[in-house]
């Protein structure tokens, strides 16, 4: 079928996808507790008729077969919402105080529906089969792998994987592309700052650890502006610190907690080393020490080029407008785990210009680029699968 043809499906499909977007936005779920958000997409696949499957406990695995064995594309959308009271004051906002869909991933899910409702229909038309990917706990960084895990990427064999992500930043149905860089990687890091205690009135008798945890703050930043190549984009960013529990008592302890974010792997790695050895340093010096611990988060996102050629492809042969990205986001998104496994690409898709940020109470996902999204998908894999 002709890419026009597959656009005006998903336009005639706008309604009901609008519909699907709106309802999944009123049941926000978080990470690992997405049940019945995954109910709602296994009745949708069941309607269309391809079979699913349960992964990672809250996600669902789907299969659209093509007329013949071939290679197999994946196609993935996050479902998880997030810990943010809404204030959109939509006819369809979150019925569920205290979490709301502030990130797009209800658009998300709603346009990979409409692109199986798409590819299911044209079945008979290509060879292979498309994976469909509804992953639960990408805020956390930790749903992919759970996927990856649980069979997502095997039986049959996935060669090659797309996704979108909702961009408030362009206008809405535009699709945004990059090739390499495209997202950072995301670490957590903490400090722990052991002083000695004492009464405030009497700060000669302490070893301060909150005032060497002050120290330390400010010395951190130093890392980035003074020891990392200023064309290698990273960020180091004190998220919390505590210590103390009243006003005149000078704790023996205190915390620094942050992120870091980089696009290189070897600025990654070099980061927290030099975090690390700054803090001791810092608390040494002052007769204090210092404990520092590193969470591993995600990669970064690097898309493959021959896979951005293949979705750019896919977009042009749809009409769809297009735009390149100059420059990555220091955001992370846990799509690079699946990146790790096989080639892949994921594209920004126009959410409209002027509307709220993402994770932000006001953010609403742009019901007109939903068929824009659903056709793109649908369009990437057929293009993978020579069918386009």
């Amino acid at each position: 079928m002709p890419a026009p043809a597959i656009l005006e499906q998903a336009r005639a499909l706008a309604p009901a996808l609008t519909a699907l977007r709106r309802s999944l936005h009123e049941i926000p779920e978080l990470k690992f507790e997405e049940r019945e958000t995954a109910d709602r997409i296994e009745s949708e696949l069941k309607r269309i008729g391809v079979p699913a499957r349960r992964a990672a406990g809250t996600g669902v695995l789907g299969l659209v077969q093509g007329r013949s064995p071939g290679p197999c594309v994946a196609l993935r959308a996050d479902m998880d919402a997030l810990p943010v009271t809404e204030r959109t004051n939509a006819a369809w906002a979150s019925r569920r105080p205290g979490r709301m869909h502030a990130c797009g991933h209800d658009g998300h899910m709603a346009c990979l529906v409409g692109a199986a409702e798409i590819l299911a229909a044209r079945r008979d038309g290509f060879s292979g089969s498309v994976r469909l990917l509804f992953q639960p706990a990408e805020e956390t960084t930790s749903g992919a792998r759970r996927m990856i895990e649980d069979g997502a990427l095997s039986d049959p064999v996935v060669t090659r994987i797309f996704a979108l992500h909702a961009w408030p930043f362009l206008d809405a149905g535009v699709i945004g592309f990059k090739d390499g860089a495209m997202m950072a990687s995301s670490d957590t890091f903490k400090i722990v700052v052991r002083g000695k205690g004492a009464h405030g009135a009497y700060p000669h008798l302490s070893v301060d650890p909150i005032l060497v945890a002050c120290r330390i703050v400010e010395a951190l930043q130093s890392v980035v502006s003074r020891m990392v190549d200023p064309l290698d984009p990273a960020v180091v960013t004190v998220g919390r610190i505590a210590g103390g529990e009243t006003m005149n008592v000078i704790p023996p302890d205190a915390e620094i907690a942050g992120t870091i974010r980089a696009l290189s792997p070897g600025v990654r790695r070099m980061i927290p080393e030099k975090l690390s050895a700054l803090a001791k340093g810092i608390a040494e010096g002052a007769g204090a020490s210092a404990e520092f611990s590193l969470e591993s988060g995600c990669p970064a996102t690097a898309n493959d080029p021959a896979s951005s050629a293949l979705a750019r492809a896919a977009a042009k042969h749809l009409g769809l407008p297009m735009q390149e990205i100059e420059r990555p986001s220091m955001g992370a998104e846990d799509f690079a785990y699946y990146l790790e496994k096989v080639p892949g690409a994921i594209v920004r898709l126009g959410n409209g210009r002027g509307g709220s940020s993402l994770h932000t109470p006001t953010f609403d996902f742009n019901d007109e680029s939903l068929p824009a999204g659903a056709a793109f998908l649908a369009a990437a894999a057929l293009e993978t699968l020579g069918a386009a």
